[in-house]
């Protein structure tokens, strides 16, 4: 059933994304790191393609996203990239690729939409990175913020819980969703924290609010493996599975295997 969902085949563009909210579109977003997977998600109506950090857990196995380098983060959003006709491509700056200078950081940032054809840049915090996102937007580049639970400072956290409960670091929060507006941000995405909150994100500002375990917002983003159950040891309260493809690859891997053990494949119509 490719393309049931996509009844505008326009590209998707930051001033498409910020209409979507206007209208009360919710946007859909997924991660992607492939080209085969980002052609499939981009015909069925994705709206944005996420090549996330996420990669170092999905695709290398790492146990956070720190040590993803930015020649691997610019190879996975080459391939999604050239999968994706229609989908907003939005590529994470690694961390170490941003936080030591602007100017280290806007000479990545051009590396990176120069190599990969990606739309735009994602980068984790708040006010101590505005000046930053301020540098990489004037010089023309869209940018996704990232708020809430930021994966790249999950040392300095100590852990994956729930951000911005108490009442000062909420207000931090949304001060931080004003500063990353004024800073030329296109979207926010917002990470683990109370739906309520969100509710408040929403409403400060006109740009787009993408939530991951954030409660209703403009958008929604799953990392795709996730949300197509491949991976079966993360199970967080916000992930709602759509498939179970763990379950049906070993099937289908297992069926392989006895049919070539056996000597049934390949059978005398698959051979030259």
């Amino acid at each position: 059933m490719s393309g049931y969902l996509v009844t505008d085949t326009r590209k998707v563009t930051t001033r498409r994304l910020r209409e979507m909210k206007e209208a009360g579109v919710k946007i859909a977003m997924l991660t992607s790191y492939d080209y085969t997977t980002a052609k499939i998600l981009d015909a069925a109506g994705v709206d944005c393609l996420l090549v996330g950090d996420s990669a170092s857990n999905v695709m290398a196995g790492h146990a956070t996203t720190l040590p993803i380098t930015l020649d691997q983060m610019i190879y996975h959003a080459m391939c999604v990239s050239r999968g994706a006709k229609r989908a907003f491509v939005v590529c994470d700056m690694p961390f170490g690729s941003y936080q030591i200078d602007r100017t280290d950081a806007l000479r990545n940032a051009v590396r990176i939409m120069k190599e990969t054809g990606c739309d735009a840049l994602k980068l984790e915090g708040g006010a101590a990175i505005a000046d930053t996102i301020r540098s990489i937007t004037q010089a023309g580049i869209p940018v996704v913020g990232h708020l809430g639970l930021t994966p790249q400072s999950i040392h300095q956290f100590g852990s994956y819980a729930v951000r911005a409960r108490e009442e000062a670091e909420a207000q931090t929060l949304l001060n931080d969703v004003e500063t990353l507006y004024q800073a030329g941000c296109c979207a926010i995405v917002l990470e683990k924290i109370p739906a309520a909150l969100t509710a408040k994100a929403v409403k400060a500002v006109p740009i787009p609010m993408i939530g991951i375990g954030a409660g209703e917002a403009d958008g929604q983003v799953l990392v795709v493996d996730d949300m197509l159950g491949k991976n079966n040891d993360f199970s967080p309260k916000f992930l709602r599975r759509y498939a179970n493809l763990h379950e049906i690859m070993t099937d289908a891997v297992g069926r392989y295997i006895a049919d070539v053990k056996e000597g049934s494949f390949p059978a005398a119509e698959e051979s030259y």
